[in-house]
Parts: structure tokens; C-alpha cells; sequence
């Protein structure tokens, strides 16, 4: 019997997938949005366009994967040429991790489909170590939205429903005490409207990245199965690398300097340098 994956696939991923005249494989984007379930170009755009930062961080020539391709629609009675993309296994790849698969399952999906021989988003520590000190801040955050998808997911298995309270558990461990809203309020930043994970710089959000994996980790080893065990453990997890943080004669994470200038303004820039290549 076939798979979910292998059913769904032959669908949509193989299905809209094209074989150029050299024989290499691409995928369309407006093609590829469709089959993400994506309803609205201008939604998509913005996945494409994070999915392009991640391409130029991780090293690659964003146009070797995300070149442009002009395509003709039907509106009304009407045609136009509109703005496409002929991507790069590479690229949907790239993609699909910055979609949002609690939003489509089909996302979900696809990251394991476009996964199959595909480089991987992490980069040596040689080439982290070449990076600017923006492009180490815009690395490691994309890092961690993939991997606290995965963290709240097993939190959930663990049997989380609080998530807020969660995230706590962990900062405070982290933090010395801190609590998301105690983070924000000594940045100066409205966490309504802002993300405290936006206004680190790549030493701080490194120090996270490790509380993340380590808290993930940590959860499916010992089979926690409520909140309570679930929280109790992001705490200790937080105080360890605290603790080894420490030890080492770092700096710890509430005494690192705020950057002046956010994630969002980063990527803003960067996606300025892209898109006037």
C-alpha cells in the first residue's frame, strides 16, 4: 500500500514537475503555490523571498536557483505576463521550510518531499564563521523557526497546550529568571507587536538555538508525557546551558547587548541587495 507521501507526490510534486532541455529538473512557482495550497501570489512572494535569503546565506548564487521566468495568463478575455520563477530542487526546498505547514498540511508534505536529496540548510563552522555579523543573526533565526516547529510539535506530544507558558519555562532557565515579557521590556521593545527573538544578536540567538535543540531532544529521550514534566524540563535545559555558559566564562544571554537593528529590517535589506542584482 502506498504511502500518504507517495500518493500525494505523484499528484502534485512529480506531476508539476518539468525537465529543461539540458534534462536537469525545475519546478514552476506559480505551479508549486497551487500545490501548496497557497490561494494568493502575493502570499507566496513572501515565502519566495525568505526562501532566497536563506539561498544567499547558505552560500549559493540565488539566481542559479531562483531565476526569473516571465509567464503568460488568461485574465477574462484578456492575457498578461506576469512574474515566475523557474526554481531549483534546491529552491522549493528552501521554500517549503519557510512555508508554514500548520497552516497546509500539503507544506508539511512537501518539506519531506523536497528534502530527498537536497543540501541541507546548515553550513560548516567554517562558512558560519565567514558570515557578517547580520548574516549569523539571519542564519541562525531562520535555524530557529524550523526548529521550534519541531520543538512545539513534540512539546505537543508531550502534552503542552500552553505554549506561552512553555516558552517561559525556558527563558527563565535561560534568562536567570526572565520571562519572555522581562526579556522585551529590558530590550524595550512591545512584545504584542514585536519578536524579542528578532532583537538578538547571533551570540544570543545561538545560546536559544542550543536551549531549542537540546529542550527537543531532551523531551522524546525521556518520553514526557504532560505539561507539567514538559515545562520542568525546558527549565533545567535552560539553567544547563546557563551553567555551561558560565563555566566557560561566557557572557550570559540578559547581559549581551540588543542590536540596533531588528531581523525584520535585516532581511529588508538583504532582500533589497537580491532583487536589485
Amino acid at each position: 500500500m502506498k504511502t500518504e507521501l507517495e500518493t500525494y507526490k505523484e499528484k502534485t510534486f512529480d506531476e508539476i514537475k518539468h525537465i529543461d532541455e539540458l534534462g536537469n529538473e525545475y519546478w514552476e512557482a506559480r505551479e508549486l503555490m497551487t500545490a501548496l495550497e497557497y490561494s494568493k501570489w502575493e502570499h507566496f512572494a513572501k515565502v519566495i523571498n525568505k526562501a532566497k535569503m536563506s539561498c544567499k546565506i547558505s552560500g549559493f548564487n540565488v539566481e542559479d536557483h531562483f531565476p526569473v521566468k516571465g509567464k503568460i495568463v488568461k485574465s477574462g478575455a484578456t492575457t498578461k505576463e506576469v512574474i515566475d520563477y523557474k526554481l531549483s530542487r534546491y529552491a522549493c526546498y528552501l521554500i517549503v521550510q519557510n512555508a508554514s505547514p500548520a497552516r497546509h498540511k500539503s507544506v508539511a508534505l512537501g518539506q519531506t518531499y523536497f528534502a530527498i536529496q537536497t543540501r541541507k540548510m546548515e553550513i560548516t563552522e567554517e562558512e558560519y564563521n565567514k558570515l557578517s555579523e547580520d548574516d549569523k543573526r539571519l542564519y541562525t533565526r531562520i535555524n530557529i523557526k524550523n526548529k521550534n516547529k519541531i520543538l512545539f510539535d513534540t512539546a505537543k506530544n508531550s502534552g503542552v497546550n500552553n505554549y506561552a507558558k512553555f516558552n517561559d519555562y525556558g527563558y527563565r532557565g535561560l534568562y536567570g529568571g526572565e520571562t519572555a515579557k522581562d526579556i522585551a521590556k529590558r530590550k524595550g521593545i512591545n512584545p504584542k507587536k514585536q519578536e524579542i527573538l528578532d532583537y538578538m544578536g547571533s551570540t544570543e540567538l545561538a545560546a536559544n538555538l542550543f536551549r531549542i535543540t537540546q529542550t527537543d531532544e531532551v523531551l522524546k529521550n525521556n518520553n514526557v508525557n504532560n505539561e507539567k514534566n514538559a515545562c520542568d524540563t525546558h527549565h533545567k535545559v535552560g539553567q544547563a546551558i546557563r551553567q555551561t555558559i558560565i563555566k566557560v566564562g561566557g557572557t550570559t544571554p540578559e547581559k549581551l547587548p540588543t542590536p540596533e537593528k531588528s531581523i525584520t529590517q535585516i532581511e529588508k535589506e538583504a532582500l533589497k541587495q537580491i532583487n536589485n542584482k
